[in-house]
């Protein structure tokens, strides 16, 4: 009896463990959200200027939208987690990893964003292209917009020849997909450009140069809104893991509760039976 009572008590310290984990991801759940709806109409506006750049003149050039001759290296900004206990939200970024690496079959470098995400590029000892952003929660817009540039920079350089992100969609409260999107080159298609801006807007120094100059603002403007995907789409995961913990608790401390009641009336059933049988003696 005094070793279910022990075990009951430590559930229900668990439980409430998960209990207050569960509260504070929903807490933090609705202003995730709120920043997801924030980045959808920057990426939109941007997306939109530069396939207009891009399609709306002939001879356009731009090293951000040739594909390489030949792909020697792929850089992946991979967002995974701060921290577990979120179900399978880590290990599903992870398997994706491996799976683009495998896909390619071409050397890798990587950004790690998420103490997570770089624990794991370590321990299979990756080519981490930079590695200062340990925290998804504390990844800034400034950060990105610095990500961004250096990024821009190493793939003009020749560092990489294609630049992939891999983060977690957040669909719904129980859906979040892991998903990959390839950011450079630019994947275009000349139908999106808008026939009537062609001769009506007039860039300086040059189409060329105004395209350059925006190409960092877009990656920024993805990187972020991976970010806050991903931020999303981990609180949901924790949340719905956490609620599951508490469920099964609860079952674990009836289960408990119901052993510990039997055992007791065994002890009462037997002490009774040794005072009548004690009596009749």
């Amino acid at each position: 009896m005094k070793e279910i009572k022990l075990r009951i008590r430590s559930v229900q310290s668990t439980m409430q463990i998960t209990k207050a984990m569960e509260l504070v991801a929903s807490s933090k759940l609705r202003r995730a959200k709120e920043r997801i709806e924030r980045t959808e109409p920057y990426f939109n506006i941007v997306h939109e200027t530069l396939t207009n750049i891009a399609y709306g003149r002939r001879d356009f050039r731009s090293p951000f939208i040739q594909p390489r001759d030949e792909i020697k290296k792929i850089c992946y900004i991979v967002i995974a987690g701060d921290r577990g206990l979120a179900g399978g939200y880590n290990s599903n970024i992870n398997r994706m990893l491996e799976a683009e690496i495998a896909a390619h079959g071409k050397p890798v470098c990587v950004v790690p964003v998420g103490k997570k995400a770089m624990e794991y590029c370590q321990r299979r000892k990756m080519d981490i292209l930079t590695g200062q952003y340990t925290y998804v929660e504390n990844v800034t817009i400034g950060n990105c917009f610095e990500a961004a540039h250096f990024l821009a920079d190493q793939f003009c350089a020749g560092a990489f020849d294609e630049l992939y992100i891999l983060y977690t969609n957040f669909a719904s409260m129980l859906t979040q997909n892991a998903t990959t999107m390839r950011i450079l080159p630019l994947p275009y298609e000349k139908s999106e450009a808008k026939d009537d801006l062609k001769s009506l807007v007039l860039y300086e120094p040059s189409p060329e140069a105004v395209f350059n100059a925006v190409v960092p603002e877009y990656i920024s403007g993805i990187f972020y809104g991976a970010l806050s995907q991903s931020w999303a789409s981990e609180l949901a995961a924790r949340r719905t893991a956490m609620d599951a913990a508490s469920k099964n608790a609860g079952d674990m401390i009836e289960d408990l509760s119901l052993q510990y009641n039997r055992a007791r009336q065994g002890a009462i059933t037997q002490e009774i039976t040794e005072i009548v049988a004690g009596a009749e003696h």
